[in-house]
This record gives C-alpha cells, sequence and structure tokens, in this order.
C-alpha cells in the first residue's frame, strides 16, 4: 500500500485544556461515586444508583471515554504518491488522496466553530473537515470540486512537502 517513507508526517492529538477537564471532571466524579459506594458502602448522592448501574457508569465514563477520547489522533502523512489521512479510531486505516484527484491546495485560517461547529469528522459550508485543535490548515480542491479541510499545526512544513511530491509526481 505505501510506497517510501513520508516526506512530510504529524500527528495531533486532543490536548487543550478545556477537552481535558471536559473528560477528567466527569471520570474523577464518576471513580470517587463509585469509590464511595463500592468501596465504603456508603451511598452516593441523595439519589443513588444500583450497584450494578454505578459499576457500568464508572466502566463508561471512569475508563472508556476517557481512553476514547485522549485515543484520538489525527495523522497526516505526505508521500510521493499522495496525502494520507488518518482520523484515528474512526478511520482504521489511511484514507489515500492521490495527486490526480487534486486541483489545488492552499494553506488557510479558519474557525473550527464557525466554519465546520467544532472540531472532529465535521462537514461545513466549505465541505468536510479533519481537525484537533488550533485554527491553521490546507483546504484541498477535488478535482470534482470538492474541498477538504485538514488541519495543521505544521502548515508551512506540509505545503513544502505537498509542493515538492505533486512537482516529483
Amino acid at each position: 500500500m505505501f510506497n517510501k517513507s513520508p516526506s512530510f508526517r504529524e500527528v495531533q492529538k486532543f490536548r487543550q485544556f478545556w477537552v481535558s477537564s471536559l473528560v477528567l471532571i466527569p471520570a474523577v466524579v464518576t471513580l470517587y461515586g463509585a469509590y464511595q459506594q463500592l468501596v465504603l458502602g456508603q451511598p452516593f448522592g441523595d439519589n443513588p444508583a444500583s450497584d450494578t448501574t454505578m459499576i457500568i457508569l464508572t466502566i463508561i465514563f471512569g475508563f472508556l471515554f476517557p481512553l476514547f477520547i485522549f485515543s484520538m489522533k489525527l495523522v497526516t502523512e505526505v508521500r510521493s504518491d499522495g496525502l494520507y489521512v488518518r482520523f484515528f479510531p474512526f478511520h482504521l486505516s489511511f484514507k489515500k488522496i492521490g495527486y490526480t484527484d487534486i486541483a489545488g491546495y492552499k494553506a488557510v485560517h479558519y474557525s473550527a466553530l464557525r466554519d465546520y461547529g467544532g472540531w472532529g469528522i465535521r462537514y461545513g459550508k466549505n465541505g468536510k473537515a479533519y481537525n484537533i485543535s488550533g485554527n491553521d490548515g490546507i483546504m484541498v480542491e477535488f478535482r470534482n470540486g470538492m474541498h477538504l479541510l485538514i488541519g495543521s499545526q505544521k502548515v508551512h512544513e506540509l505545503l513544502m512537502a505537498m509542493d515538492q511530491s505533486t512537482r516529483a509526481a
């Protein structure tokens, strides 16, 4: 599937404070509640859940949800035969964008909330987007008129690698 090593590779993860807070606060509260109710035998709250429900909530919110969020990553690679993008765990393998499918590309500054409604795999007025953080990336225009925004913390290096690879292709 892959030929040669990538001339550019970027791995981005959700590492913003607000994302960590949104994930860790419920996890800590759930783990504390489980400890209080299941280990100490004291009901957690005024209307406690059953022990079975507390175990299920602890597994979901104390372990699985944080594991899911913190395992997410956007991997972008430039190779001699195309641009490869993988948004793990949604893409189990890379999505290849062949250079013959690309009509053009450029650096863009965007607002994830205003233009795409947030972060992740999103759809907005300008097409599809893969973004994890920040507000810079490249806009890829396909020959069929569709657009794909790929967020990047290394836009200039990504553009340079794309320029070199498309000239060589």
